[in-house]
């Protein structure tokens, strides 16, 4: 199995955990706001909050190493300076996505405490405890909106470059690209709704959560293609090539 497939792999797989990931977070997302709201329900459910920020964790890993495991790939087809400066942009905005998700995250986890303060100071009205619960849970909402939208400007740039290689089958590129502007206006729907898993935002985010799955399949078990500048045997034969690397394959 040559390096590239090995890297196809562990592309798919990250592209699977960080979306099994995600969904997996709406469950407890929803225990935790509903009824009288996160101040009060973190402490009495602290074990859905815990498996909240873990499952959040892993999202937050995950899609920060696609764009590790990819860029080796990317990296080869880059025979100009803009595609060389796109493949890095590339990587700087799911470091930047990771980063703003582990800020939500801290602000998610510090909800706890302060929380169980609240239920120990028996829950006063008015106190100090509902100022700060709504400003921790904006950051946490603002912060998953920010790093979303971040995404979508990476994964425009993605799905341009794989389009370009033809890496993989052009219209999973198209879809990728039609599938951004809508993944991004949900993510700035959370701006006015307030409602990180609103209908609107669901039915827009839908179309590149089902893109990613299906180019996460495609690349478990196909790989990627020879770049299109390439000549001689697929990649999958591990016979050597001529490209713009000049490398092996």
């Amino acid at each position: 199995m040559t390096s590239q497939r090995k890297s196809a792999i562990w592309v798919g797989v990250l592209y699977i955990v960080a979306t099994v990931a995600g969904i997996a977070s709406v469950g407890p997302s929803g225990t935790l706001t509903g009824g009288p709201g996160i101040l009060v329900n973190a402490a009495a459910h602290e074990s859905d909050l815990i498996v909240l920020v873990l499952l959040n964790l892993v999202m937050a890993v995950a899609v920060a190493g696609v764009a590790f495991m990819i860029y080796p790939i990317l990296k080869q087809d880059a025979d100009t300076e803009t595609k060389q400066g796109l493949a890095l942009w590339y990587v700087g905005t799911r470091i930047t996505e990771g980063a703003v998700f582990v800020v939500a995250i801290l602000a998610t986890l510090s909800l706890l405490t302060l929380s169980q303060e609240f239920a120990s100071a028996g829950s006063p009205v008015g106190s100090y405890h509902q100022t700060a619960a709504v400003v921790l849970e904006d950051v946490g909402n603002f912060g998953w909106s920010l790093g979303q939208s971040v995404f979508s400007v990476g994964a425009a740039m993605l799905y341009y470059l794989l389009y370009v290689s033809k890496r993989v089958p052009r219209w999973i590129s198209v879809w990728g690209l039609v599938a951004t502007p809508l993944f991004l206006a949900a993510s700035l729907s959370l701006l006015f709704t307030g409602d990180p898993n609103s209908t609107v935002s669901s039915v827009l985010y839908a179309p590149l959560g089902l893109q990613e799955m299906v180019l996460a399949v495609w690349l478990i078990f196909k790989g990627f293609r020879p770049a299109s500048s390439s000549v001689g045997l697929p990649i999958g034969r591990g016979v050597v090539r001529a490209g713009a690397s000049g490398g092996t394959a």
